[in-house]
C-alpha cells in the first residue's frame, strides 16, 4: 500500500474530501506519512500581502485554512507535515511532486463544468496529465 502520500489542499471543500480519503488509505499502512502541501498563488498573493499585517499574520492566515485538513490528521493520529509552496498551483504541485519519492497524489476536484475545463483547465488535469506517481482526483 502507500507509505508516501502527498496530498494537495486549499481549504476548499474539495481538499476537505481529498482529506477523508487520504485518511481511509493513510490509515491502513501503520507507518505512512503524508505531505500536506498548500499553493500561495502569485495571482492572489499581491491581494493576500496587502492585506495582512506581516509577514508572520500571513503566514498564519495561510495554515487557518488549511485546519480543516490538519484536525482531520490529527484525529486519526497520522503522520504528516505541511509545506507551502508559492506559485501557479498545477505546475507547481507538479515539480514538487515529482521531485520527491511519493506513491500517491491526492486532490481534489473543482468541479469544473465543461465549457470552463474546456478553456481554463483544471488543476487536477493538468496535474494528472504531468505528475510521475498514481493520482487520485476526489470530486
Amino acid at each position: 500500500m502507500y507509505k508516501q502520500i502527498i496530498l494537495a489542499v486549499d481549504g476548499s471543500d474539495h481538499s476537505i474530501r481529498a482529506t477523508e480519503e487520504t485518511v481511509k488509505i493513510a490509515s491502513l499502512v501503520k507507518d505512512s506519512h503524508i505531505e500536506v502541501v498548500s499553493v500561495a498563488e502569485f495571482s492572489k498573493a499581491k491581494n493576500e500581502v496587502l492585506h495582512s499585517g506581516g509577514k508572520e499574520e500571513l503566514e498564519i492566515s495561510r495554515r487557518k485554512a488549511l485546519l480543516p485538513a490538519t484536525e482531520l490528521l490529527d484525529a486519526h493520529h497520522l503522520s504528516y507535515e505541511i509545506k507551502i509552496l508559492h506559485g501557479e498551483p498545477g505546475p507547481t504541485i507538479v515539480e514538487y511532486t515529482n521531485k520527491g519519492d511519493y506513491e500517491l497524489l491526492v486532490i481534489g476536484s473543482r468541479g469544473l463544468n465543461a465549457f470552463q475545463e474546456m478553456v481554463l483547465g483544471s488543476v487536477s488535469h493538468k496535474v494528472v496529465k504531468r505528475v510521475d506517481c498514481p493520482v487520485l482526483i476526489v470530486k
